[in-house]
């Protein structure tokens, strides 16, 4: 997904000694898409190496509508595509040409250039459609920045999922409680969706260095204090915490290692140093990345005021 304009999200500091902080995204509107953004903001770039985080949706389209992302770059970072509800076909410019359905992943690693598309297929908008999920994208470590791009499309049955003490989950990424996801990653990294009902508490291992929850639906509770959904709960490094379910909950776990150092993010450019974000903007403007085979005719220009 291409960076959206958004305002800055809330933020409250006014927290249980087990929470950091509390990111309450702000919204902002594609064409009747609504889109809710946590990550990056002033006061807290990443979370582990997690560096932008968008709820797309829940959204519905009419007959012949749906999203259009067109052909944009991307350096410096991977984006995990995971969705709720929908589907949406991806393109890049590796020939990748691929459908991601509901609890699936698409991991798309940019390294030194990639270019890529996100559309709903033709055979979609013949009816009423629906799109919910999260992107997010994980910054790359300094020695990966500049190596070659690459993609890892997942289906669900390959992800593992789990159930103890009735709670049930889906490791994405990492390893969580002894199961651990089969795909790769370059970095630390702790990605996991999480469904517990009324009533129920799960402790978060303080395995991971960095870590934050997202509650996509539900009501939870944190040392006594309730929180409610569509809000980035980022938790104290080190304390082993203890999440009760108000409701039935849906919510993702994520984090990691914290990431070799701060990063620069320029519309959809990570990277260590602010040279490699001037380079990418002039290779972008003079047309020095690769196409989309399949989706050359469009693309998203480079912004003049960013």
């Amino acid at each position: 997904m291409s960076w959206l304009p958004t305002a800055d999200p809330n933020v409250d500091y006014n927290c249980p000694e087990a929470v950091e902080m509390v990111i309450v995204p702000r919204v902002g509107d594609i064409g009747n898409f609504e889109v809710r953004r946590a990550l990056p903001f002033k006061d807290k770039q990443m979370v582990g190496p997690f560096i932008f985080w968008d709820q797309m949706g829940p959204g519905e389209f009419l007959t012949d509508q749906g999203v259009d992302v067109r052909p944009h770059p991307h350096i410096g970072l991977s984006t995990i595509t995971y969705l709720f509800n929908g589907t949406m076909d991806h393109k890049d410019s590796l020939g990748n040409d691929l459908r991601i359905k509901p609890g699936e992943i698409n991991l798309m690693t940019a390294g030194k250039g990639i270019v890529h598309s996100e559309r709903t297929g033709l055979d979609i908008r013949k009816q009423p459609s629906n799109l919910f999920g999260i992107q997010s994208w994980i910054a790359q470590p300094k020695k990966d920045e500049d190596g070659d791009p690459g993609f890892t499309h997942v289906d669900s049955q390959n992800l593992p999922e789990f159930e103890f003490e009735n709670i049930k989950g889906k490791v994405i990424l990492g390893d969580f409680e002894g199961v651990k996801s089969p795909v790769q990653t370059q970095w630390d990294t702790l990605y996991v969706d999480l469904h517990l009902k009324t009533g129920q508490k799960i402790n978060i291992p303080k395995t991971y260095e960095e870590r934050a929850l997202y509650v996509v639906h539900g009501d939870i509770e944190i040392s006594n204090t309730q929180y409610e959904p569509q809000q980035m709960m980022v938790l104290r490094p080190g304390d082993p915490i203890t999440i009760k379910a108000q409701t039935d909950v849906r919510m993702m776990l994520l984090g990691g290692a914290a990431m070799d150092g701060p990063r620069h993010i320029w519309w959809n450019f990570v990277a260590s140093s602010k040279e490699k974000i001037e380079e990418a903007k002039e290779d972008w403007k003079n047309k020095k990345f690769a196409i989309v085979p399949g989706d050359d005719k469009e693309f998203i220009p480079l912004p003049e005021h960013k």
